[in-house]
């Protein structure tokens, strides 16, 4: 077969010769394909006469490749891999991503409002990483995150924009073997004799209920992180208060968690640096807004 004149490579007709060159069948690289048979065999003799080569040994025994067809459909994988990772590349570049960072408490889900705000259009991340109570509002500050899903945020928070998601019952979390951990529920009243292993600025809305006598721990020895909270409760050196889901979300055998009556509930909110202008965040946001009964 003489070569013909330099032309460039047809990948569409590479891709159609990649079909038959896996199936060894033009009647199943047609269907394959979504083409007629008689029109796939013309492309190949096409793209045949165009590489002036011969790409399959057609004969009694089915169609074969031949040396050439062998060493093409080696590297023709290669070819058109490179070429989809460059229209890849294209697109991005012509679609820059679209990325949010989202800090959560433990307990709390930003799944669906991750997946849905990812559904909403091409490029777009959410980024979910877990953060304390103490740093909810600093890591939106500094901005190390674009929105968190927060929990009793004090309101003097200047510069920060808020949108309540929901409000969850407060649970007392006590050493398993407490004469009070078998009860269905209990009231602060009940708990003023046990020390309090957190630090009282914290808990704003359990302070103001608390009974006049409740223990608290000193504010330097005060527990901060919820695994720690839970390792000083099983030592059976106090009780700690928990919102319903980070009670689910850290379960235990050696603590047992009792709802508490009389509490004001737990807020979960979102925050964010209103200061910024950042219409990824805010699409972020309504997707949140629309998946708040996700949230726990």
């Amino acid at each position: 077969m003489a070569p013909s004149p330099s032309r460039d490579l047809d990948l569409r007709k590479l891709r159609y010769f990649v079909a038959v060159a896996e199936e060894l069948n033009f009647g199943r690289a047609a269907q394959r394909l979504h083409i007629a048979q008689p029109v796939l065999s013309r492309q190949i003799r096409a793209f045949e006469n165009e590489l002036g080569v011969q790409l399959f040994v057609r004969g009694s025994n089915g169609t074969q490749l031949s040396a050439a067809g062998a060493q093409l459909l080696q590297d023709a994988k290669v070819l058109l891999d490179d070429a989809k990772a460059l229209q890849q590349r294209l697109f991005q570049a012509a679609s820059p991503s679209r990325t949010v960072t989202v800090g959560v408490m433990p307990g709390l889900r930003a799944t669906a409002a991750a997946a849905a705000f990812g559904a909403a259009g091409p490029g777009r991340r959410a980024i979910v990483r877990q953060v304390s109570w103490a740093e909810q509002v600093e890591a939106v500050r500094s901005g190390d995150v674009d929105v968190v899903y927060a929990r009793e945020v004090d309101g003097n928070t200047p510069g920060l924009g808020s949108a309540p998601l929901l409000q969850e019952q407060y649970f007392a979390v006590l050493p398993a073997d407490d004469p009070l951990a078998t009860r269905p529920s209990l009231t602060m009243d009940d708990l003023a004799d046990r020390l309090l292993l957190q630090d009282p600025a914290i808990l704003a809305e359990v302070r103001r209920t608390a009974a006049p006598g409740q223990r608290w721990a000193p504010p330097p020895t005060a527990v901060h992180t919820v695994e720690d909270k839970l390792e000083h409760v099983a030592a059976r050196e106090g009780f700690v208060v928990m919102p319903r889901s980070t009670t689910d979300f850290y379960r235990r055998p050696d603590v047992r968690a009792v709802p508490v009556e009389g509490l004001p509930p737990n807020r979960v909110t979102l925050i964010w640096n209103a200061a910024t202008d950042n219409p990824v965040r805010d699409e972020f946001i309504t997707a949140a807004l629309a998946c708040r009964d996700e949230t726990v």
